[in-house]
């Protein structure tokens, strides 16, 4: 039970990669909230949670409006009484659209749900784990798309490099100086239904992720227990740091 006693939030948790967190950290001990657009995931999510023995609240949650994002934290500090980890796990992908096809919509829609929204996230998680003796953690699931420039579209690439840098700043402020340590996590494939989002991927874009190689594919619970890692103690002096979780496909 690492994470036993700890209050954690997680987003983008009704399926996939957020699921296999959230439903992770319920096992290990974790108070859970389940944060998702999607009321009807979100219910899925919390009861299988609860079914295994964990204890877990739902709210929906667009973390692109700070109104919901108030409300999610609201949420873990009125019912469990603590915020110690964050994970921002909700994202879009853009079809891996360069920067000459990119719109404006596109690029706002992107920047707005994987590098604003954490941002939001962060600052208000931040501004309730200062005040807590046993301070707290953020991880931000990024994406070798944070690291390298062909995994995916102009937006993607940006955002989540954005995301990298946002985890490095944290770190190198509130952590050296504070209590809140924060890192992030950068998976390659994943086997979730965020791949159903790629409707229509554009050829020049495609082209230049093809010329990068393919690489395996994770299940989702690999990428969790990453994120166990880094929100228990066992990770207490890992701070502002890039864990890729790829399989390998980097490496080559």
């Amino acid at each position: 039970m690492k994470l036993s006693g700890k209050t954690a939030i997680v987003t983008g948790a009704g399926s996939g990669m957020g699921k296999a967190i959230a439903v992770l950290f319920g096992q290990e001990g974790a108070n859970v909230v389940v944060a998702d657009i999607n009321q009807t995931s979100i219910n899925s999510v919390v009861d299988e949670i609860n079914a295994k023995g964990g204890q877990a609240t739902g709210v929906v949650s667009n973390v692109a409006q700070q109104e919901d994002v108030d409300n999610m934290i609201r949420t873990a500090v009125d019912t469990f009484h603590s915020l110690d980890v964050l994970v921002n796990n909700a994202g879009v992908m853009d079809n891996f659209t360069p920067v000459g096809d990119v719109t404006d919509k596109l690029w706002e829609r992107v920047l707005a749900v994987n590098l604003t929204g954490p941002f939001k996230a962060a600052r208000a998680a931040i501004n309730v784990m200062k005040n807590q003796e046993s301070g707290g953690v953020i991880i931000n699931n990024a994406s070798v798309g944070g690291l390298y420039g062909a995994r995916g579209g102009a937006a993607y690439i940006a955002a989540k490099h954005g995301l990298i840098g946002l985890t490095k700043n944290i770190a190198a402020t509130y952590g050296s100086f504070g209590n809140i340590r924060a890192n992030a996590i950068a998976p390659g494939g994943v086997n979730t239904n965020i791949q159903s989002t790629i409707t229509e991927p554009h050829e020049l874009g495609l082209k230049a992720l093809t010329a990068a190689g393919s690489g395996p594919s994770a299940d989702p619970v690999q990428i969790a227990r990453v994120a166990v890692f880094l929100a228990s103690n066992d990770s207490d002096f890992v701070n502002g740091d890039v864990i890729k979780a790829d399989g390998g496909w980097t490496a080559r």
